[in-house]
């Protein structure tokens, strides 16, 4: 399970990429991303934070979809795969 600061770091990275469309606080754990307005091009931007700042990447359309499915699905890919 990941831990609460990975998943505000997040929440904080997606709400960003929505250019604050989608507030940290509205972003529950469980909350599937798409559903909150995440579109291609928001998890484009964070599929690129991920690459800077924990040098995991994307790169399996089936992978991605699996890890962009909640924020503890995107916490747990990363901490899987974390260089």
């Amino acid at each position: 399970m990941a831990d609460a600061a990975l998943k505000d770091q997040l929440k904080a990275i997606i709400s960003k990429a929505t250019g604050g469309a989608v507030s940290v606080a509205a972003i529950g754990d469980d909350v599937a991303l798409m559903d909150l307005g995440v579109d291609s091009m928001a998890a484009l931007e964070v599929v690129m934070e991920l690459e800077m700042q924990f040098g995991v990447s994307i790169t399996d359309m089936e992978a991605g979809k699996e890890a962009f499915t909640s924020i503890n699905s995107l916490a747990n890919f990363v901490e899987a795969n974390r260089s």
